[in-house]
């Protein structure tokens, strides 16, 4: 095949030959649920749900495992402001990301493992490094892994451990035989709740984060797969402490690509809850339809730097607006693609150059302008289908267009049941904002006791 993808790893663009024929595997690190997902969270779900839909496209089977994070520090800190369990929050939380995600389009993957049902995949990989001298138990019965003898170490991010000092992104612990070395298990605390104990060889405890992945990786997927993806955030030292764990247990590479979604900015400044300067996807889909966020998002390549601004997402609405129009004057119809089309192979060579989403939507574009000067069904209909790629352009294009606002019928609905449910737990200020944000973009809701409707103010 004639697709190649930028190797984080290597740092160059490689062609792309999967391990098994027709068949990828591919792992991306998903979220820990602790709170709702933020658009850096959106980012890299768009950006590989982009990357399946294109492998999919290109005749390939794919298996996709996107994790699910959910017993962690931030876990426990939250259950217990809460007073829930942390089976409570978490299953919370992955109810709001499945709305999230399946707001913006994106399909869900083969399998979206919980790492508290694979602790004992954990523990089994724990043994085995402990075995082969790369793990210790520590006095206070932590287990670390001993960074220093995995050869390699930091190869993924750059980071040796020679230039790691202790301090920085590093945490320092004297328990730890070096402060470079991570927990791969944590003995329970005290203060910890129930539910985030379990039984070990090394007494009651918890798996440490990285171990999380490297075992679930290898229950669904097997020791090498083809693509590990995540947020350019993780190459260290998540990404490092997987390739250190897996590879020190099975003696073969984690994975044959490395892909890195680019940071979220907002003012340039990067968006992550720690910093506090974050939206919340429930915060932009107040203010913009689906539809236009995904676009936004595409319409920058996946490893650049991708600034948040209002200024931007009504750009992204007008330009969609733009593509829209033109299927809305020529009714489309279900076509399969004829990639040697001269349009159509244009959009795959710009796929086929590490998913390149700007030069593709140009593509877009182009055929968008000939729709408008032929009104010609094939090319309309092509302009779907090339669309769907990128799971675009398949809503109604009356829907889109007839409110004026981008808002689809669909979505006001979806905001209306968001108030409602905020409403029902007393959460008056989230329903204030729904209903604000929403008039702000000319539709105006009346409620009663028949139920809430809507209308549109020009």
């Amino acid at each position: 095949m004639s697709l190649s993808i930028y190797n984080t790893l290597s740092r160059e663009i490689e062609p792309f030959v999967p391990l098994q024929q027709g068949h990828v595997r591919m792992y991306v690190c998903g979220m820990t649920v602790y709170d709702l997902c933020h658009l850096g969270h959106a980012r890299a779900m768009v950006a590989f749900d982009v990357v399946q839909r294109w492998l999919k496209c290109s005749g390939l089977r794919v298996t996709y495992v996107r994790n699910i994070t959910d017993i962690d520090d931030k876990i426990i800190q939250r259950s217990l402001q809460n007073n829930e369990s942390m089976r409570t929050l978490t299953d919370r939380m992955v109810a709001a990301l499945h709305q999230d995600a399946d707001a913006l389009g994106i399909e869900r993957p083969s399998y979206e493992p919980r790492a508290t049902d694979h602790v004992p995949a954990m523990l089994a990989l724990i043994q085995t490094l402990e075995h082969k001298g790369l793990a210790y138990r520590d006095p206070h019965g932590d287990v670390n892994f001993a960074v220093r003898k995995f050869a390699g170490y930091g190869r993924l991010s750059g980071k040796s451990p020679d230039e790691l000092r202790a301090g920085e992104r590093v945490a320092v612990s004297d328990r730890k035989d070096d402060p470079l070395d991570f927990a791969l298990w944590k003995a329970a605390r005290p203060d910890e709740p129930p539910d985030a104990k379990w039984d070990s060889p090394y007494g009651l405890g918890r798996p440490g984060w990285h171990i999380e992945c490297s075992a679930m990786c290898a229950a669904l997927l097997g020791q090498t797969v083809d693509i590990h993806g995540g947020g350019a955030d993780l190459q260290f030292p998540h990404h490092d402490n997987e390739i250190a764990q897996s590879q020190g247990a099975s003696g073969r590479p984690l994975a044959q690509f490395w892909m890195h979604n680019g940071f979220v900015t907002l003012d340039h400044e990067k968006m992550s809850k720690s910093l506090g300067n974050f939206l919340t996807i429930r915060d932009i889909l107040a203010r913009y339809d689906a539809q236009t966020v995904r676009f936004f998002i595409l319409r920058a390549h996946y490893r650049s730097a991708l600034n948040y601004s209002d200024v931007h997402l009504d750009d992204a609405h007008q330009s969609l607006k733009r593509l829209y129009t033109a299927l809305n004057q020529v009714s489309p119809t279900a076509m399969d693609i004829d990639w040697c089309h001269p349009v159509a192979a244009r959009f795959k060579a710009a796929m086929d150059d590490d998913f390149g989403t700007p030069l593709a939507v140009a593509v877009l574009f182009e055929l968008a302008s000939e729709v408008y000067k032929t009104q010609s069904q094939e090319q309309a209909s092509l302009l779907k289908a090339l669309g769907g790629c990128l799971g675009l352009l398949q809503g109604c294009p009356r829907d889109f267009l007839q409110t004026g606002t981008g808002l689809t019928h669909a979505h006001i609905e979806h905001q209306i049941a968001e108030r409602a449910m905020a409403r029902s737990h007393k959460d008056f200020a989230r329903a204030d904002h729904i209903r604000q944000a929403l008039k702000v973009q000319g539709i105006v809701l009346n409620d009663s006791a028949a139920g809430t409707t809507w209308e549109v103010v020009r």
